[in-house]
């Protein structure tokens, strides 16, 4: 029999839980400690609840965590994990220490529906969503979990085409009863799917990034063809909305690709259209992937389109590229794996 993992429950689900089974109410606060807190592997670990109470939840349940089926470490310490999902598909999670901070990059899909050119996630098409389950087990399950400082959600897969597991996994991760994480410290970025970013903006205070990559409409949608569904236009209207001028951020992800969205003419537009905004843009360097005619603008050019659209009320900085060695691009090292399995039908 397949049993039901625990990791990913909310203190609600847990509380109806140990009603269903005859146990104590505060049971459920028992079980949330060893999972969020202490970090249990086993249900045997849980040592104050009762033999007995702990082999009635054996009965249908178990923790539910998986240690990463492999990982590829770079020169410059970044780490891309490798995780192997309930339906035998792989998902990447990428560690990137940098002096004071510990970030991890974590995925929300098994691929990804959105198709964005530039993407190699986007070539794979889109497998399953991930579970609340699956997406915090990257987080708990790396040998670096407990050093951790900030999370992205900037891997595999688009957070607001799995909303609910997202705001279930995002609620565990802030809540007091689950990783008591400050929201500060967490960034869910997506290409700007308004239904999703709308229940988003007003049941979690975690920070915002948008992928832009041009601010002209008909060339965002040669490289995101989700600009048809959901322009870029109406993204800002709803971010106008919402105050981001005190804790809370809003940021922008530009990839900037030599001869396609890095002129002037693309730097002016850019601060046009963020007016009024307070926001910040993070500037990108494209790792090449194969078979998309597409390259990285040279430093030059990126300190250039960053000093203008500082210079004109537009905080932008030059993200540092990392991981380079180890294909930590988003989509690369699982694909590897995914043609591999396929080849060896």
């Amino acid at each position: 029999m397949t049993k039901t993992a625990l990791v990913g429950k909310t203190i609600d689900e847990l509380k109806t839980l140990v009603s269903e089974l005859g146990m104590p109410g505060f049971t459920a606060k028992q079980i949330s400690e060893w999972l969020y807190r202490k970090r249990a592997f086993t249900l045997d670990e849980m040592t104050n609840i009762s033999a007995k109470n702990r082999a009635l939840l054996n009965e249908k349940y178990e923790v539910g965590r998986t240690l990463p089926a492999q990982v590829a470490e770079s020169t410059d310490g970044t780490k891309k994990y490798l995780f192997k999902t309930e339906g035998g598909h792989f998902i990447e999670t990428v560690y990137i220490p940098d002096e004071d901070r510990a970030t991890l990059c974590v995925s929300s899909q098994v691929g990804c529906k959105m198709d964005c050119l530039f993407c190699m996630t986007g070539k794979q098409g889109f497998t399953a969503q991930l579970t609340s389950t699956e997406i915090l087990n990257q987080i708990m399950s790396i040998p670096e979990t407990e050093s951790l400082t900030n999370l992205v959600f900037m891997g595999m897969g688009e957070p607001f085409d799995n909303t609910l597991q997202m705001l279930r996994s995002l609620e565990i991760l802030t809540a007091d009863y689950g990783f008591a994480m400050s929201p500060r410290r967490i960034t869910v970025s997506s290409v700007g799917l308004i239904p999703g970013m709308k229940v988003f903006l007003e049941r979690s205070q975690c920070h915002l990034a948008i992928s832009l990559h041009s601010p002209f409409s008909h060339e965002r949608l040669q490289l995101m063809p989700v600009e048809k569904a959901y322009p870029l236009a109406n993204v800002l209207d709803e971010l106008r909305k919402h105050d981001f001028s005190k804790q809370r951020r809003v940021s922008f992800e530009y990839i900037l690709f030599d001869g396609t969205n890095d002129s002037m003419r693309h730097a002016v537009e850019l601060v046009k259209i963020l007016r009024g905004i307070d926001c910040r843009v993070n500037l990108i360097r494209f790792h090449a992937i194969s078979g998309v005619d597409l390259k990285s603008s040279n430093p030059e050019k990126m300190t250039f389109f960053r000093d203008y659209l500082t210079s004109n009320g537009v905080t932008a900085t030059i993200r540092r590229s990392r991981g380079e060695d180890i294909f930590a691009a988003c989509g690369m090292l699982s694909t590897l794996e995914k043609e591999k399995a396929e080849s060896a039908e």
